[in-house]
């Protein structure tokens, strides 16, 4: 009896335990299967009770064959995600390390709302028991070879191949890239340091947060009208707004989707019909890019997978010039509220979304076909450009401006204006639509807000009259005859406004009705 207590338990994997069902189904009496098997009836009759259990796990391949143990992740539905990006990623041949698993599955649990989820090692390792799935470790010097030899070879192979056929029927006028940005639109200098590095997958931050889609050609001739999306569709701000320098969609996570991509596509495509043209668009292939409506005058070419990093031209520099430009134009605000003593106000969504567009319209054409030779789409000799000026955009003024607003507001020492504008490169675009989808329980990612709680509080801005308008343009002028060497193209800026003004107030005369002159006072 003494030596039946030390006797160890025996396990057997769900493949074994399928093995044992199939014998006893193959007409074998089960005494002689329990025998064959080592085991006792008893046990045998255990398997054969779970062998519904068995196979439903097989068949939906949520534990590996190898699998001894079916009991449930802490954190099914993370594992279920996480389980089916890994099977939508493996059947593509891309390459999986355990820490890219470990990233994603973070990702997923921030999506589905758990905050307090650590994708540990201890994790990964139970994860890849339940699926019995086999990772090989990946050293640094594997990592090295994977991108300098196979991502080379992607790239090369694309460069000689596949973006020849598809630009020989196209000039530079007519190919596009789009690609999406997040940008924490009321990040303090002093807040860089915590910004860095977050995905803001949701919670309080996502309300600090925009999404805007850019469009370029590689001309550098052609900067389509950004697309900004917002967590709210009605913020106070916009109240009375009836024309912005972009377009605006919201929805609960500000996120890039498949729907608010496919109907910016149909206009984009719609503008293309009504001018005759042909556009080739180069697009990577997020999750909002990978289900397309049928286009007339938009041929789409997919950039090759984990090589967006050096084939897309808006990542090779023109996004961070506007994000220099955006970031400079608030560290401007903030010295000028610094020099007249006033307290510093939140950026709101409407200046968020004039100062996004300013900045995306300033960036030079210059800078626009650099970042396309960089990505070798177009050849160096296309257009005779100042490389060293366009590259020196974010120039030393800037840098002097930062040094200024930084002492000021007691930005740590370690911190730079690069960290200042490349805060948000982290942030999430897009949803992982197939994967997510059903899993957020009460929450529709597709719906927006009315109004974020923060903006409530806000005073409503006053709505300005044309009258009020015009003279503010007078006073312009007025304070601009004061200022010396001022630009004659500033001058002819502000006559395009005044045209502009005083057209619309003579038309609304012309239209008024004779009895509206004739009022008595």
């Amino acid at each position: 009896m003494a030596n039946k207590g030390n006797k160890k338990h025996q396990q057997f994997s769900l493949e074994e335990k399928m093995k044992v069902v199939e014998a006893v189904d193959s007409g074998k009496r089960k005494g002689d299967v329990a025998k064959e098997f080592g085991i006792t009836p008893s046990t045998l009759s255990t398997f054969l009770k779970d062998r519904t259990k068995f196979e439903k796990k097989v068949r939906e391949a949520s534990v590996g064959p190898q699998r001894k143990r079916m009991r449930s992740a802490l954190y099914d539905d993370i594992d279920k995600a996480v389980f089916a990006w890994f099977q939508e990623i493996h059947a593509k041949n891309i390459l999986v390390t355990g820490s890219v698993i470990r990233k994603k599955a973070l990702n997923l649990a921030n999506m589905l709302g758990y905050d307090n989820f650590q994708a540990s090692v201890g994790w990964l390792n139970r994860f890849r028991d339940r699926h019995g799935i086999a990772l090989k470790a990946v050293c640094r010097e594997d990592t090295d070879r994977l991108m300098n030899g196979l991502g080379i070879d992607k790239v090369n192979e694309w460069h000689a191949g596949e973006i020849i056929k598809l630009i020989a029927d196209y000039s530079p006028d007519d190919i596009f890239n789009a690609d999406e940005t997040g940008v924490f639109f009321q990040l303090l200098p002093q807040h860089t340091l915590a910004a860095k590095g977050d995905h803001c997958r949701g919670g309080k931050k996502a309300k600090q947060r925009l999404t805007a889609l850019f469009c370029c050609n590689a001309s550098g001739t052609e900067k389509m009208r950004p697309l900004i999306v917002g967590r709210s569709a009605s913020p106070r701000c916009l109240k009375n707004i009836h024309s912005l320098p972009c377009d605006y969609q919201a929805n609960q996570w500000a996120w890039m989707t498949r729907d608010l991509f496919n109907e910016w596509l149909m206009q984009v495509d719609a503008r293309m019909k009504r001018a005759e043209c042909r556009i080739l668009l180069l697009i990577d292939n997020c999750s909002a890019h990978n289900m397309l409506p049928r286009l007339e005058r938009i041929q789409v070419g997919y950039l090759p997978s984990n090589c967006t990093a050096v084939l897309q031209p808006l990542n090779l520099g023109i996004i961070h010039t506007m994000k220099v430009l955006y970031r400079s134009h608030l560290l401007k605000q903030i010295l000028l509220k610094l020099s007249s003593r006033e307290d510093q106000e939140e950026v709101d969504i409407k200046q968020a979304i004039d100062m996004i567009a300013a900045a995306w319209w300033s960036v030079k054409p210059s800078t626009v076909v650099i970042c396309w030779q960089k990505a070798g789409i177009i050849p160096m000799e296309f257009a005779e450009c100042d490389i060293e000026s366009a590259a020196s955009e974010p120039d030393t003024a800037i840098e002097k401006l930062w040094h200024t607003v930084a002492i000021a507001t007691c930005v740590p020492n370690e911190v730079n204006f690069q960290d200042f504008v490349t805060a948000d490169d982290d942030l999430i675009i897009s949803q992982d639509t197939n994967i997510i989808q059903g899993m957020v329980a009460g929450e529709n990612t597709s719906e927006a807000g009315s109004e974020d709680e923060e903006e409530v509080s806000l005073p409503e801005q006053p709505k300005v009259t044309i009258t009020e308008a015009i003279s503010s343009i007078q006073k312009l002028r007025q304070f601009l005859s004061t200022c010396v060497d001022v630009p004659d193209a500033i001058f002819g800026q502000l006559n395009g406004i005044d045209e502009y003004l005083m057209k619309r107030v003579t038309q609304t005369l012309v239209d008024s009705k004779i009895t509206d002159f004739l009022q008595t006072k």
